[in-house]
């Protein structure tokens, strides 16, 4: 083991951790860094303290641990141990534990010191996991508020290490060159008219037959293992064991396809990107690798994940094809021409970037920071997923101006996903606690595939769920309790009151309680069921409307009686043209999803007015009876609000008005109880209630509804939203008057659309002076010859104004 290529570097490490608080390595695959350099850090008594040694994923931290402790001739939970979710395997003489997922998150938490710890390294950091992340952030934290002393090694076959050195600009960089074995990358484009499970198998089957020794084959996910593996089975010899590798399978199968092959035999690993990691597959000199993987995007609008299958990065390339050098000189078929492989990014994209970070967010809460900024982060969490888990934090009752609630806390100490969180928290005695705990363990590793029925699930006794649920109602101080079906829908409503689900006429389509369509497939047999609670859903790839993975079917009033609190209950009216009658309902919903409608039969004024309000605001201000006096009104304030602004004029845009019909129209609505009723009531009077008096004689002096012309004439001012006033009056009636007339202080001049006899227009002006000055000669020439009884002055602006005809005059 000495003869590891990190061994070559190892007084480098050891000098870097006792000089500076970080350190970056960068080791390719198989250089050891997870299975050697721990123990020589233990062993070499530079670390005072336990240490920590995160990996992102399960299966790894499990065979990590193994390997470490075979290296001491021990087992898992004598000097070497590890603590996954459901599974912890440390004694009290553990010095090195191997954590995963959010278990360091946990322990920083629950002894902020970390006592007792002298290092913690961040393994595989390359993934980029968003509890990798999330560790480094807080572990920085620790590091400059309560523990100096506290070292932290970040390593990586492909760290990006410009990025990290710029946010640890003084930790020490070592690199060990490694001392793999070389490896031949081809690269070979699928043909574009064969199905992707055929022409995968095909080209492993192909270097199988050209090549010898194990092969590992990169596949996006579990569904192309299953078929490529399926195509697999036809095209190779009796002497090729097929072995997939994927998180959920069970460890016994995780083991098979880690382990040598049987003697005189050779095997095919399918596995997923889990085996880029340090994970140690045996014997394998063949990697095909497909160059896809698949990832979670979150969409903050709808809060649901979507799965996409994307092409991999270089620096997942360089660890794919790192495994086939392990041994001895081996060969990687990169299943993409060589011109898209140099076309790909160079890393990964992070998972905080894509991913709901309300656990995140509850975290960082718990921990006492509020705004993510004071943190030290490689990516900033992005503000619109930081929005959408704050809205799904108050949804939980988790979070109340802007920190957490009791309830809040009591969620976040429990470490699980904030809406199984809820769940748990919400649970009351031993039998409830111990179903939301089945619960939790059944949607955190649900079933992959098979049956949608929740209830046919939660009746399984399957191990990891019975052992996982018996740790959930541990941390609730609960143990003696018995799962109780009868509980399941109340529990899931606690957390997933939104993803309530009602039919929706076609087969398999269903609306969920937050708006959104969600199907099941044509043949489920839940979709004989009405209402349905789909904790499990998966944003659609093409439809717009989520799949549901996993639902159970509800009986809606038994829910609503164990769970009064889900109602709302809202009063509407309906408008009948035909009678001229308002008709009065109570709606009961949950969410968007009526439940009920109720008509009320003889409702008192009082809740006929609530209900016209309601409908008022669902049909919008147009079913008021708007005369052009109330459009104008409603303009001149507007336009106040504009142009006298040191006044603090209301404000009269459709979302204002609507909000306030209490203050402004309900005082006007005494006696009225049908449709031609409110058809009747003044607009004008009503909108006048929004001003104090003085502002009211503010109004009507400054921007009054009509102008007195020289003829002594008052006629009106039409006011326009964005366009100036404009006065249309009779050209003789404006005789005498030398300049434009303005209102508010002065500030606008009127638009003078200066009228025939005929009252057709025969100008428009904003200056008068000028127009009498100049184009009215043109005016008077043309006016003359067609009206010659009026008066056609040559000096319109000091003669004396006139309604009448020269006959008259």
């Amino acid at each position: 083991m000495s003869l590891l290529p990190v061994a070559a570097v190892l007084p480098d490490i050891l000098s870097a951790l006792q000089r500076a608080p970080q350190v970056l390595l960068s080791a390719p695959t198989g250089a050891g860094k997870s299975t050697w350099l721990p123990l020589q850090l233990l062993q070499q008594g530079a670390i005072e303290g336990r240490i920590l040694l995160l990996e992102p994923r399960r299966l790894a931290a499990r065979n990590v641990a193994q390997r470490l402790a075979e290296l001491l001739n021990e087992k898992p939970g004598e000097t070497v141990g590890y603590r996954m979710r459901a599974e912890s395997c440390v004694g009290p003489n553990t010095r090195l534990e191997v954590v995963t997922e959010g278990i360091l998150t946990r322990l920083i938490q629950h002894d902020p010191e970390l006592s007792g710890v002298g290092l913690v390294i961040l393994d595989e950091f390359h993934e980029r996991s968003l509890q990798a992340d999330l560790a480094l952030a807080l572990l920085l934290d620790v590091q400059q508020g309560l523990r100096d002393d506290l070292k932290l090694l970040v390593m990586s076959a492909t760290l990006d290490n410009a990025r990290l050195q710029a946010l640890l600009p003084d930790a020490p960089v070592v690199v060990s060159q490694g001392r793999a074995w070389p490896v031949e990358q081809r690269f070979q484009a699928l043909p574009a008219h064969q199905r992707f499970d055929e022409a995968v198998a095909q080209a492993a089957a192909e270097l199988l037959r050209s090549e010898p020794g194990s092969l590992l084959l990169f596949l996006p996910g579990v569904g192309e293992i299953l078929r490529v593996q399926e195509q697999l089975a036809s095209r190779v010899g009796n002497d090729v064991v097929l072995c997939p590798l994927y998180g959920a399978l069970p460890l016994s199968e995780q083991r098979k396809a880690i382990l040598p092959p049987p003697s005189g035999q050779r095997k095919v690993v399918l596995a997923t990107n889990i085996a880029e990691t340090s994970l140690t597959i045996e014997g394998i000199r063949l990697v095909v690798d497909s160059a896809q993987e698949r990832v979670a995007r979150f969409d903050p609008r709808t809060g649901l994940t979507r799965l996409i299958t994307q092409r991999i990065s270089v620096a997942s390339m360089t660890q794919r094809a790192g495994r086939a050098g392990r041994l001895e000189p081996g060969i990687c078929l990169h299943l993409l021409g060589k011109d898209q492989a140099e076309r790909a990014a160079a890393q990964s994209s992070p998972e905080i970037l894509n991913s709901d970070l309300s656990g995140l967010l509850m975290e960082l809460l718990l921990w006492g920071c509020q705004d993510p900024a004071r943190l030290n982060w490689l990516d900033m969490p992005p503000e619109v997923n930081l929005a959408a888990a704050r809205n799904l934090l108050k949804q939980l009752q988790a979070l109340d101006e802007g920190r957490l609630t009791a309830s809040g806390r009591k969620m976040a100490a429990l470490g699980s996903d904030p809406r199984l969180a809820a769940m748990l928290a919400s649970a009351k005695g031993d039998d409830e606690i111990a179903t939301a705990a089945k619960l939790a363990a059944i949607l955190e590793e649900p079933p992959r595939a098979g049956n949608s029925d929740l209830s046919t699930a939660f009746a399984r006794q399957q191990a990891n769920w019975q052992q996982r649920a018996r740790q959930l109602a541990r941390r609730l101080k609960s143990q003696a309790g018995e799962p109780d079906s009868d509980a399941l829908a109340p529990l899931l409503a606690s957390a997933f009151a939104d993803r309530i689900a009602r039919r929706r006429g076609q087969q398999g389509r269903y609306q969920l309680a937050n708006g959104m369509g969600a199907t099941l497939d044509a043949d489920d047999a839940l979709g004989r069921h009405e209402w349905l609670i789909a904790p499990l859903l998966l944003q659609g790839s093409q439809s717009p409307d989520a799949r549901i993975l996993l639902a159970l079917p509800l009986d809606i009033d038994a829910l609503i009686a164990r769970c009064p609190h889900l109602l709302q209950q809202s009063d509407t009216v309906e408008w009948d043209d035909a009678q001229g009658t308002l008709k009065a309902f109570r709606r009961s919903q949950i969410g968007q999803l009526t439940v009920k409608v109720q008509p009320l039969a003889k409702p008192s004024e009082e809740e006929l007015h609530l209900a016209m309000l309601n409908g008022i605001r669902d049909k919008g201000l147009r079913v008021l009876n708007w005369t052009p006096e109330a459009e104008q009104l409603r303009l001149r304030l507007h336009c106040a609000a504009k142009w006298l602004p040191e006044q603090t004029w209301p404000a009269v845009d459709d979302a204002s008005l609507l909000d306030s019909l209490e203050q402004w129209l309900l005082p006007h609505m005494g006696g009225i109880r049908s449709l031609r009723d409110l058809n009747a009531l003044d607009v004008t009077q009503a909108l006048q209630t929004l001003l104090p008096w003085s502002l009211r004689q503010r109004l009507d002096s400054e921007l009054p509804g009509h102008y007195t012309v020289p003829t002594g004439s008052r006629i009106a001012i039409r006011y326009h939203e964005d366009n100036p006033p404009v006065l249309a009056v009779r050209i003789q009636e404006m005789f005498g008057e030398a300049t434009t007339p303005t209102i508010a202080q002065g500030r606008v001049a009127l638009v003078l659309e200066l009228l025939s006899p005929a009252q057709r227009p025969l100008q428009i002006t904003r200056d008068l002076a000028a127009f009498w000055a100049g184009s009215w000669r043109d005016v008077q020439k043309e006016m003359k010859g067609r009206y010659p009884k009026h008066v056609w002055p040559d000096d319109p602006a000091n003669t004396a104004p006139t309604r009448r005809t020269k006959k008259y005059s």
